[in-house]
């Protein structure tokens, strides 16, 4: 998976996991009993996705399970290890539909407002931290695409960014005004940082922490979520809800949903439709608040 299909790190150690329980399952299932990979049977693989039911795991991440399960015996199979793959013939959990959380208008005007002010008072931090909560709205990117930028993926002259997304593949994006600005006061803030006070500071990443190291996922996590938390600390948002904002936002204006797809660097458009949905309950909301026979 690594070599051949070029995965995320993140998969590869979560289809390590989903197998390792696996193995101790049917240590459990088939106790002193001998058995093989060959042996395994439907009955077993249903039994397993039964078991990590009781433990009260989410349908997504059971069917992620059975996911690296089919790869596993995919494998098994084109080696001529076993003979068929028990696992195809197991259905998949149906997954709940959810509409994501995402912040309105006034809130995102509220949150660059809030970061700003932060940025004016001239530290590195709080100039890096505006800088990539705009460049987060700016793009749509996920967390793992930001924290990888390098100082060559962005071009600021041309106001676009390349990113490496799901399976490595790469897309550009473009970079909007505001965020060029906060990207263009960032860059000033960290040549200084690497020139005046640590020169042997990692130069290729581009957003680094004060150290002069890449930035972690959890400093950019706790970054977002301050500035969120003060917006509203109860609605559960999180730095993914700054993804949702830009595809919601989007659409709500108008944008061509393949194109917005694109953006979000969605291998299914069926990914990318659930986002209408919610542009669909804000038109009705809407509507029942504005018709007077609604």
């Amino acid at each position: 998976m690594e070599k051949e299909r070029d995965v995320s790190p993140n998969t590869l150690e979560a289809y390590r996991r989903d197998l390792d329980e696996l193995l101790e399952y049917l240590a459990s299932y088939y106790g002193e009993r001998e058995w093989t990979w060959q042996g395994i049977d439907r009955l077993a693989i249903r039994g397993f996705l039964a078991h990590l039911t009781r433990r009260k795991l989410s349908k997504r991440t059971i069917a992620r399970a059975l996911s690296a399960v089919r790869s596993f015996y995919s494998y098994l199979h084109r080696n001529e290890i076993v003979e068929a793959n028990p696992a195809r013939g197991v259905s998949s959990p149906k997954l709940e539909r959810y509409l994501p959380a995402y912040l309105d208008r006034a809130q995102i005007e509220l949150l660059f407002q809030t970061a700003e002010l932060k940025a004016q008072e001239g530290r590195f931090v709080d100039v890096r931290n505006n800088a990539m909560v705009e460049l987060f709205y700016s793009t749509g990117m996920r967390l793992s695409e930001l924290r990888g930028i390098n100082r060559g993926d962005l071009d600021l002259l041309s106001q676009q960014v390349k990113v490496r997304g799901k399976g490595r593949k790469e897309r550009i994006i473009p970079v909007g005004d505001h965020a060029q600005l906060a990207l263009r006061n960032y860059e000033s803030k960290r040549d200084d940082l690497i020139r005046n006070e640590i020169p042997n500071a990692d130069r290729m990443a581009f957003f680094l922490s004060n150290r002069g190291k890449r930035i972690s996922v959890r400093a950019i996590q706790s970054a977002v979520t301050g500035f969120l938390d003060r917006i509203d600390e109860d609605a559960g948002l999180s730095t993914h809800s700054l993804r949702h904002t830009f595809a919601t936002h989007l659409l709500d204006a108008g944008a061509d949903l393949r194109a917005v797809q694109e953006l979000l660097g969605h291998a299914s458009i069926s990914t990318t439709q659930i986002y209408t949905h919610t542009s669909v309950e804000r038109l009705k909301d809407v509507y029942r608040k504005a018709h007077p026979r609604a």
